[in-house]
């Protein structure tokens, strides 16, 4: 049995830098920080996940906190989401800091809420209680706020007010649902803090009292959808996206839904087994899921921002995910997949697409032309990671798009298939037309090239590098890493 206090002790070291960063005393030396401190902290919560992975469940704290498959995964990706972005970061904040627009003052803020989020989401994913799961994810929605607006223009505390405010209002939502998936455990004769413990209630999930874990679960699915950006309930999404510093928008669309909908996966296989497997849950999600594909390709169609593009482009990711797992099966498993690689994918978009705003001193796209010429290594990266945004082949979101929709035909889903296939269209055309311009429309006054960071060189190299691998092969480790996940969704332990 592993110590006591080794899961959460994970959060020790991004709690400790989130204190270092109070008392550094330059902006780069906070920008340093957060890029070598990030792949510190991020470092051990991986190897916890692949010793989770090749042991079974770990589990410390008298039960309060776990990881198992599922939780591993997203650890996984949340450790690979913060690297990229915190080896972005410090290309992004030395061109800021050497404008003077990246103060001491703001550098400290910065650098204590990036680690504080980091620790907030691991308490996310290694809470074995669903009250502590919900703590977590409220602590991200109020130490992320602040993100937004590190730059205090009205645009961004609007941003942030309007982030805030939703979440707070969805993350209390959740809270009720949390409430009532307690108590429907009455008749399981489970009590106290017993009844909030996952592992219990998946135990005794077919003794649930099916009418308030139905109830529970609805108000868990708007609630932490509306963090998740899951449509109808997704307004706060585009104006955090396009306010907020270019790695901070790519951990909100790389990881933070991700976190969110993770609240939601909890609950499914409780849900299902208390209905009798009937798919109720599942119809739930892709219900919501196939709302985001459709809202998401309707609005991208008029985007001029490349930022808020990006931001309905997560909408309609997540959807798809969604829609994934209310499938269930080779679906899951394909959303599952889908998640890893959008996380990957939109992190690369983010980041670039924010340096390249600092180049050409907007996100208009109408005014973002020719980027091969202007930035090489970022305009490269951005005009990739939208490809592979689209689901464009070899690059591996082909791959879960065409497997989801697999997963919907062979269940005789046709109109959801149908309704995917539609949305996919639109994006795809939507998105390769604003590609097109922005790599070869002629414009007259170009930024001086850029010469590439080296993290810049290495996140836009290592990311695509990684995307085209998986697009044409899963090496065996991760389609065992991907299945075992899928399983805890299916009630396995």
């Amino acid at each position: 049995m592993p110590g006591e206090w080794l899961l959460p002790g994970l959060m020790l070291l991004p709690v400790l830098l989130a204190g270092a960063c109070l008392v550094l005393r330059s902006p780069r030396a906070v920008a340093l920080a957060c890029a070598a401190g990030t792949p510190a902290a991020a470092l051990p919560a991986a190897a916890a996940a692949l010793l989770a992975l090749r042991q079974g469940p770990l589990s410390s704290g008298a039960g309060w906190f776990r990881l198992d498959a599922l939780s591993s995964l997203h650890m996984l990706v949340m450790a690979g989401v913060f690297t990229v972005a915190g080896l972005c970061g410090f290309a992004y904040f030395r061109a800021e800091i050497a404008g003077g627009h990246f103060t001491l003052k703001l550098a400290r803020r910065y650098g204590s809420l990036w680690f504080g989020s980091f620790a907030a989401m691991l308490l996310v994913l290694i809470s074995n209680n669903l009250g502590l799961l919900w703590v977590g994810i409220e602590a991200s929605t109020l130490l992320t706020a602040f993100l937004i607006c590190i730059h205090a223009a009205p645009a961004a505390l609007e941003a942030m007010w309007k982030y805030l405010l939703m979440c707070s209002v969805g993350v209390a939502l959740a809270f009720t649902g949390t409430l009532l998936i307690a108590a429907s455990a009455e008749p399981a004769g489970l009590q106290g803090a017993e009844v909030m413990l996952w592992t219990n209630l998946r135990g005794a999930a077919a003794q649930l009292n099916p009418a308030l874990i139905k109830a529970g679960f609805i108000f868990l699915a708007v609630g932490y959808g509306v963090k998740a950006g899951l449509a109808p309930m997704h307004n706060w999404l585009p104006d955090a996206h396009s306010q907020a510093p270019g790695p901070v928008s790519a951990v909100f669309s790389g990881f933070l839904l991700n976190a969110a909908l993770y609240g939601i996966l909890r609950c499914l296989p409780l849900v299902e087994a208390a209905t009798g497997n009937t798919g109720w849950g599942g119809g739930i999600l892709a219900l919501f899921g196939l709302l985001s594909i459709a809202v998401a390709a309707a609005l991208i169609v008029s985007q001029q921002d490349i930022k808020r593009l990006l931001a309905y482009s997560s909408v309609e990711h997540i959807g798809i995910m969604a829609l994934g797992f209310g499938l269930g099966g080779a679906g899951a498993i394909a959303a599952l997949f889908h998640m890893c690689c959008h996380s990957l994918a939109k992190t690369l978009a983010f980041c670039c697409a924010g340096r390249l705003g600092q180049i050409y001193g907007t996100h208009d796209m109408q005014r973002m032309a020719r980027l091969t010429a202007a930035a090489p290594w970022l305009g490269a990266g951005l005009l990739a990671a939208l490809l592979a945004l689209i689901g464009a082949a070899p690059l591996a979101l082909f791959i879960s798009e065409f497997l989801i929709m697999k997963a919907a035909v062979d269940q005789g889903r046709l109109a959801a298939a149908a309704i995917l296939l539609a949305g996919l269209a639109v994006v795809f055309i939507a998105l390769l037309r604003r590609m097109i311009a922005m790599a070869w429309d002629a414009r007259p006054d170009l930024p001086p090239r850029q010469r590439a960071h080296w993290a810049e060189i290495l996140m836009v190299a290592a990311s695509l590098a990684v995307l085209l691998a998986l697009g044409m092969y899963w090496p065996p480790p991760l389609a065992r890493l991907l299945a075992g996940a899928a399983a805890v969704l299916e009630g396995a332990p």
